[in-house]
């Protein structure tokens, strides 16, 4: 397979910079320390995929701290914990949650028994129906819910999210599994209502269209962008080498304006929200886990 040692070592990674960060998860220590503590040590060897998120509680996903980000962890914050490496444009990416006081250890479980599960049905000729079955059964067994509109996703060179989406709860009808395939899998369980919204805070982009700006910031900011990211989701604190302060947030508003950025708001269901994911590569007989 093209690429398999390259998806090896960005699982490798990945896993290792995972466990890192979870070490750094305590009361009191800042969240800009633990997303850049892992993002250096993925930098160390590699290149990020994505920034780190660092989501608590009914976050779900997508939150990654500022530059000037104060926020410390709580002593019973639960906390999604999410990283990924490329190596030559090929992605591992993975996620862990923190049950900082150790109360939420079902719903904890619930997310990471549930892609136990969904990892032992992946082979060749597996439909993704029957994953997403397979972990919304795990997740309400423990009296949760699986969030329905959060997904895993399918995996390729220079694209984190391509291609069909695998779900989290059963569905209608699937698509069927091809040896080779890369993918991410990710359960959701939380104690709200299983589907997230939009929160208004945004601090993750990623660069969608090349259209032309006025503003020479923004200018600057998509040739930075193009040539450090592509088409992988960056933060708005890794800009700070072209842009800063007022300058760098009218360039951001002008390239939102102008279609030229995707933005990617942080997600929140109505409850405590917990993940798990492997990033996995389908085998002639089943799977292999690239990020444990």
């Amino acid at each position: 397979m093209e690429g398999i040692e390259d998806y090896r070592e960005a699982g490798r990674l990945t896993s290792e910079a995972l466990a890192k960060g979870a070490k750094l998860i305590k009361p009191g220590a800042l969240l800009l320390d633990v997303a850049e503590a892992v993002e250096k040590h993925i930098m160390a060897k590699a290149k990020c995929a994505f920034p780190c998120n660092i989501s608590i509680g009914n976050q779900a996903a997508h939150y990654t701290p500022c530059l000037d980000d104060d926020k410390v962890f709580g002593e019973k914050d639960v906390v999604k914990l999410d990283c990924g490496a490329q190596v030559n444009g090929y992605i591992g990416d993975s996620a862990v949650t923190v049950d900082i006081s150790g109360e939420n250890s079902e719903l904890v479980a619930a997310a990471r028994e549930a892609l136990d599960a969904a990892i032992a049905l992946a082979k060749p000729g597996a439909n993704s129906s029957d994953l997403g079955a397979a972990i919304e059964k795990v997740i309400e067994g423990k009296g949760f819910k699986a969030v329905r509109n959060l997904t895993g996703h399918v995996l390729r060179q220079g694209f984190l999210h391509t291609g069909p989406t695998i779900p989290n709860v059963s569905t209608a009808s699937g698509w069927e599994f091809e040896e080779g395939m890369a993918m991410a899998i990710e359960p959701f369980a939380t104690m709200g209502r299983g589907s997230v919204s939009e929160e208004r805070a945004v601090e993750i982009f990623s660069l969608e269209n090349m259209r032309p700006v006025r503003n020479a910031d923004a200018r600057k900011i998509i040739a930075f962008v193009e040539e450090e990211f592509g088409l992988l989701p960056f933060a708005e604190r890794w800009l700070a080498p072209v842009a800063s302060g007022l300058r760098l947030k009218m360039a951001l508003r002008e390239l939102m304006q102008k279609g030229v950025f995707h933005s990617y708001p942080v997600l929140s269901d109505t409850g405590t929200v917990s993940q798990a994911e492997h990033t996995i590569i389908i085998t002639p007989d089943g799977c292999e886990v690239t990020t444990k």
